[in-house]
This record gives structure tokens, sequence and C-alpha cells, in this order.
């Protein structure tokens, strides 16, 4: 179990250890995030990226739940079968898939639909930034890919949304950053689909 439960002082020490290594984590992952964002024309998205992680909602579970080698929310779910901190995450920040959920209006079914194109770009500067946020000197151009091949079999996404995370994860996997990054900055300058 991840959580903490306060009972002596000792405990208290490791909440303060997991106060300033998660926030250590979060600063590290938006700065990654920003520069990603920078190199794609993305700035106000690139400031603002994942500004909902010092809400006390997600703030206070990662705390609690902070391991330093993955995401805070897995040790939540350990511990309750959920995460709140996802959920509010999740709907709050638009560069998430699961964001882009609707009821289908014949079916009444939760339904992926397409992400706009500055999302999709936002979700792979994440998804980079949290590859090497996590995996440090272990992270390479295709760590991202990996990561996101894992999920795929349970993922909830629209077929153009998955597309386009691909074929920028793909890239970046066989050109590298500086040319995906490139070729990412002329489709949001030129207005090019992905």
């Amino acid at each position: 179990m991840a959580n903490i439960k306060i009972k002596n002082i000792s405990d208290i020490a490791k909440v303060k250890d997991n106060f300033v290594g998660h926030t250590k984590t979060i600063l590290k992952h938006k700065k990654e995030v920003m520069k990603n964002c920078f190199r794609c024309g993305l700035f106000v998205q690139g400031i603002t990226h994942d500004l909902s992680k010092f809400s006390p909602t997600e703030f206070i579970p990662g705390v609690l739940h902070y391991q330093g080698t993955r995401s805070p929310n897995e040790g939540e779910r350990e511990d309750y079968g959920y995460s709140k901190a996802w959920m509010h995450h999740k709907g709050r920040n638009r560069h998430h898939f699961e964001y882009w959920t609707d009821y289908d209006r014949v079916t009444r079914q939760l339904t992926p639909v397409p992400m706009p194109k500055r999302y999709v770009i936002e979700m792979f500067c994440d998804r980079v930034a949290a590859s090497k946020t996590y995996l440090g000197k272990n992270y390479t151009d295709r760590s991202a890919l990996e990561y996101y091949l894992n999920g795929k079999p349970a993922r909830n996404i629209a077929p153009q949304t998955a597309a386009d995370i691909e074929k920028l994860l793909h890239m970046l996997e066989k050109k590298g950053e500086k040319k995906t990054f490139s070729y990412i900055r002329k489709a949001v300058f030129l207005h090019r689909p992905l």
C-alpha cells in the first residue's frame, strides 16, 4: 500500500519527503512539457499544462501516494480501487483522450470523440515528458510509443485521435525529436492535418 497513515513522527517525515518529491516531479514534468509545447508553437498550452495537479483534489493524494517511479494515481487505485485525483485531472485537462468522450445519441453508450489537433499535440508532448520524467536515463525515443502500445488494447480512443498520436509516436521513434517537433510545428503554423 502506498498510502501513508500518520501514526508517529516518522510518518510526518515521510509526508514531508513525499511533498518535496511529488512537487519536484510535477515541476520537472511541467518544465519538460512546456519545453516540448514551445517547440511545437503551443505557448499557452505549454504554460498552463497540468495546473490542476496543484489543486487539493489532485495534490494531496499525489503526496500521500508518491513513489517517484510512477504516477501516484496508481497507488491511489491500489488503495481504493479508483483514483479521485485522476478523475479530477482527466475532466479538466483536454490533452487526455479520456476527456473526449460523450454519450452516443443513438446507443447512449459512452463513446470517444476525435480530439482537436492542438490537444493531440499536447498529449504527445505530455507522453514524451512523462517518459523522460519517470524513466530518466533509461529514456529512449521509443519509450513513449512503448507506453502507449502497452495500454492500447484497453484504450477507448477515437480512431482518428489514435491514428494521429500513433503517427507522431512512431515518427519520434524512427526520426527522433528534432525532425518530429519540426514536423509538428509546420503542421501547427500551416494549419495542416497531422
